[in-house]
């Protein structure tokens, strides 16, 4: 066993992509003595998901050894009820809201020609069966009124209300408003994207997670590059939405329980100067 100074290097690698959520912990003033206190339960739930799948006991002293989380610290967290149970919980499910919004921006019925979506009365009109916002909304559901989904969409930031009808202002379902909002895509987003590199990493799955990288560019170019990641970004959008559709609606047939699985597609760009 060979024994170094320095920090192994995975260790290293996860620091690298750990920066830009210390950068966001920083900017909102959450210290390191914070973070670490509240890493302690992720680290103990992890290390128990470990030793369940190596069909070990999770024992405190397994535990510990396996998290690093001191004895006592493992004793209480285990054994107390506590409030951190809501920051490892799994990612939500997508809301109404953003539903309206992909299938807005995913099926045709709601496209104009060029592929973009639609500016939408807000009801049906008389004359004529053009589609309406409250079509759309109540295409998704019937348990809530469209007027409280615009009303939501509005605060966002997503949509405005106009004299021509009802304009989506967002290239997909990304608030400008609503911090709560922002940061509960930022974290069901960002987690998948990691659990899928993750499970690649350790042989544990073979998702897609691929991305091209190019340097030395300008900065015409770098935005040249972005509006055609956008355009790819609709153009998968649409189909792989439609194809989410159709699956969803032939899977409800199905029993509940072969009807567990969840799915993610996503897609990112990122430019910077290189320092």
């Amino acid at each position: 066993m060979k024994l170094t100074g320095g920090p192994s290097p995975l260790l290293v690698r996860v620091l690298q992509a750990l920066r830009p959520l210390v950068r966001l912990l920083v900017h909102h003033g959450i210290t390191y003595t914070a973070l670490a206190a509240a890493l302690k339960p992720l680290f103990l739930d992890e290390a128990r998901r470990e030793l369940q799948r190596r069909g070990m006991p999770a024992t405190d002293s397994a535990l510990t050894l396996l998290s690093g989380v001191h004895r006592r610290d493992v004793r209480t967290l285990t054994r107390e009820p506590r409030a951190a149970d809501a920051a490892v919980a799994a990612p939500a499910a997508m809301g109404l809201a953003s539903e309206v919004v992909g299938r807005w921006m995913g099926e045709r019925r709601w496209l104009d020609r060029r592929g973009h979506a639609r500016v939408l009365p807000r009801a049906a009109q008389a004359q004529g069966d053009k589609p309406s916002f409250d079509a759309l909304v109540e295409s998704v559901s019937r348990d809530v009124r469209p007027r409280a989904v615009l009303d939501e969409l509005v605060r966002l930031g997503v949509a405005e209300e106009t004299s021509e009808g009802v304009r989506l202002l967002a290239e997909g379902f990304a608030p400008k408003r609503g911090f709560d909002e922002m940061a509960a895509l930022f974290a069901a987003n960002l987690h998948d994207h990691a659990a899928a590199a993750v499970a690649n990493l350790r042989g544990d799955a073979n998702f897609l997670e691929q991305a091209v990288f190019v340097d030395e560019l300008g900065e015409d170019s770098v935005h040249e590059l972005a509006q055609a990641a956008k355009a790819a970004w609709q153009a998968a959008l649409r189909d792989v939405m439609a194809k989410a559709r159709e699956r969803f609606d032939a899977d409800q047939a199905r029993p509940r329980p072969e009807r567990r699985q969840r799915a993610r597609f996503g897609v990112y760009f990122y430019s910077e100067a290189e320092e």
